[in-house]
């Protein structure tokens, strides 16, 4: 591996946890994923990167300076959409609807509730209904809508892909079935726009099957840890959905979207034993699915910042799961980019594609 090759991994990553100061025409805050972020592209792959007024590194333009001097990466932000500017016929901002993320990628949850938000069910690193109290959206997006600003993101835009996620509702489909009502509807405004839901495992396993005849052609079944321990300390709410429910959901997942279609989050930096969550990595692999490892990233309105005092994890703890865990893609063939839509597609909030995933 080239000099250069190895600055441009190191300084990707500082920058995925460091963040940079500046503020991207295209940005974020508050959400269930990571957030308050800034989306540039990086040596053409998508980036999203926290804002960090006190990170050493700067966005001046199209260049990355660190205590002002170029860093030397290809760098260009995302320029505001089009599509932000326009309203539904009710007054509502397609801003508020749906958020474009990383490169050509547009998302939407689509119930921005969760039953499992009360702080001693939530999940300590999700912050869903932050962007809800502050007006930033709208608790339950109409399919009709999204179908609408599907369609504007793609003519106007050249949106390549969509995302669709949902907070936990208390039915037992776990909120899966408006996430196919919300899926039919843009696939009947944009028949060839490929788009990934996430979801927890729905209680009927037959309810995959319905997403993907709905239309969606990747799917998300997010756990983010693999350690029982962790997940009751993390996410207690969450934690009630047995390990064995998620591996059922995902190998349903695996049948009815195919290989390298499902995915699911794995988060560095919540004090899982970095050889297990590797080892957890090569598991998921083994059945089919994407394990797309992001490192925690604190920001406030969550319970790890607000309450615990969390950071995000080492630079040196980042690399090691990321590069073993990219090695593992790499050599059973299962690349982000293969996907069709979704997290992994897109890669903005992980370093696995630049390490080769």
């Amino acid at each position: 591996m080239s000099d250069a090759t190895v600055r441009t991994r190191n300084h990707r990553v500082d920058l995925a946890l460091l963040g940079i100061r500046g503020t991207p025409p295209v940005r974020r805050t508050a959400g269930a994923g990571p957030s308050d972020d800034g989306h540039l592209s990086i040596g053409g792959l998508g980036a999203a990167l926290p804002r960090n007024p006190a990170s050493p590194y700067v966005l001046e333009g199209d260049r990355v300076l660190f205590d002002g001097d170029d860093i030397g990466l290809d760098v260009a932000a995302i320029a505001r959409p089009a599509f932000y500017d326009l309203t539904t016929d009710e007054g509502v901002p397609y801003e508020k609807l749906a958020k474009l993320h990383g490169i050509g990628v547009l998302a939407s949850t689509v119930v921005q509730t969760c039953i499992r938000y009360e702080e001693s069910q939530r999940c300590r690193f999700c912050s869903i209904e932050e962007s809800l109290r502050s007006g930033a959206t709208v608790a339950v997006k109409k399919p009709a809508d999204l179908a609408a600003v599907a369609e504007a993101a793609v003519r106007l835009d050249g949106v390549t892909q969509m995302v669709l996620t949902t907070g936990t509702s208390a039915g037992r489909d776990r909120g899966a079935l408006h996430l196919a009502r919300c899926v039919r509807a843009v696939r009947a405004a944009v028949p060839d726009l490929p788009i990934q839901v996430q979801c927890e495992p729905p209680g009927d396993l037959a309810t995959i099957q319905e997403l993907y005849d709905a239309g969606a052609r990747s799917i998300g079944i997010h756990v983010e840890s693999l350690d029982d321990d962790v997940r009751r300390r993390w996410m207690p709410g969450k934690a009630s959905v047995s390990l064995a429910e998620y591996r059922a959901a995902w190998a349903e997942a695996v049948r009815v979207f195919g290989r390298n279609q499902v995915s699911t989050y794995l988060l560095v930096g919540l004090g899982e034993n970095p050889d297990e969550l590797v080892a957890g990595a090569r598991e998921l692999i083994e059945m089919g699915v994407y394990p797309f490892v992001v490192p925690f990233r604190p920001h406030p309105g969550t319970l790890a910042v607000d309450v615990d005092g969390v950071g995000a994890p080492s630079a040196e703890l980042l690399t090691d799961v990321s590069v073993r865990v990219a090695a593992a893609l790499t050599e059973a063939g299962m690349l982000g980019a293969d996907q069709q839509a979704g997290c992994a597609a897109c890669g903005a909030c992980s370093v696995l594609q630049t390490m080769g995933g």
